[in-house]
């Protein structure tokens, strides 16, 4: 990160930062244009032994899950916190944000309870509310997690 001085390494600082971001986007390479396909998904997380794991849901077929076939390695994004902050002169106005980004490496849920397990913290994620998700009606949707290798998070105020 070129500015050091906005990089937050305080752990219960950046899981503030994952709470109240509620988009996530991802990267993944489209090696038949040879450009990359970024595309923004609700998401939830949890740390595991000092491991952050994003999770995510789809359709089980389309353009995301034919690429994620061929290449599981991803980049992400996720921002949140944004204000404008204005000055009397136009170069001097600023943008308040926090943000986060890094890579990592997709992994498909095939076991119906484990689906229906990250299928119940998005819902938690999305709306506050603990819901019961039923494993017999996992079987119409793909879940998916990344392991996060590395990433970052930078609050500018």
């Amino acid at each position: 990160m070129r500015r050091e001085d906005k990089e937050v390494t305080d752990m219960a600082k950046i899981l503030k930062v994952l709470d109240s971001c509620t988009v996530c986007r991802l990267g993944i390479y489209d090696p038949t244009n040879e450009e990359a396909y970024i595309i923004p998904m609700n998401f939830a997380y949890q740390m595991k032994e000092g491991k952050l794991f994003l999770y995510f849901h789809s359709a089980r077929r389309g353009r995301k899950i034919d690429l994620l076939s061929r290449c599981l390695r991803v980049t992400f994004e996720m921002d949140c916190g944004h204000q404008l902050i204005p000055h009397d002169r136009p170069c001097e106005y600023s943008y308040r944000y926090s943000c986060i980004m890094g890579t990592g490496t997709v992994s498909f849920l095939s076991d119906p309870r484990e689906k229906a397990a990250v299928l119940s913290l998005l819902m938690k994620k999305m709306t506050g509310r603990n819901f019961v998700i039923e494993e017999k009606t996992t079987p119409s949707v793909s879940v998916f997690y990344v392991e996060v290798r590395q990433f970052s998070c930078k609050v500018q105020n």
